[in-house]
């Protein structure tokens, strides 16, 4: 099994787009203005309006912008680079760049819709070797 798709259900599909197009760099594939995704190396990020949830007759089972317990996690290059990119655009900073215990020097932020999002680079050789390609 393999897990290669994340979907965040809001109400403004265009604006979290646009966001992790901003801060991802990868342009997003817009299927229809109620659903897009941007596919990176390892999986992909969807974007579905609630409009969408009728199709799984799930209309009930989901709420935007409550989410407070997943963290969407982007491993990046430079995580202080990407800081200092993002700085002036990000309204919701909630770590600036921190070595974690586990290895990892990590960017908290809230996306528009209030999910967390992290932006990590591994910096020490165990967390490096981890996510060696």
């Amino acid at each position: 099994m393999n897990l290669v798709s994340m979907r965040i259900i809001t109400n403004d599909v265009e604006r979290l787009v646009s966001f992790y197009e901003r801060i991802s760099g990868i342009a997003a594939t817009r299927y229809t203005p109620d659903f897009a995704e941007l596919v990176t190396s390892r999986g992909t990020l969807a974007v579905g309006s609630t409009r969408t949830l009728s199709a799984f007759h799930a209309e009930d089972q989901l709420q935007p912008e409550a989410n407070r317990s997943v963290i969407l996690e982007f491993l990046v290059k430079d995580v202080d680079a990407e800081f200092l990119r993002l700085k002036e655009g990000l309204t919701s900073v909630v770590q600036e760049p921190t070595t974690m215990p586990w290895g990892n020097r990590s960017l908290l932020f809230r996306d528009p819709d209030g999910n967390l999002v992290n932006f990590f680079t591994p910096v020490t050789p165990d967390a490096i070797r981890k996510f060696a390609q």
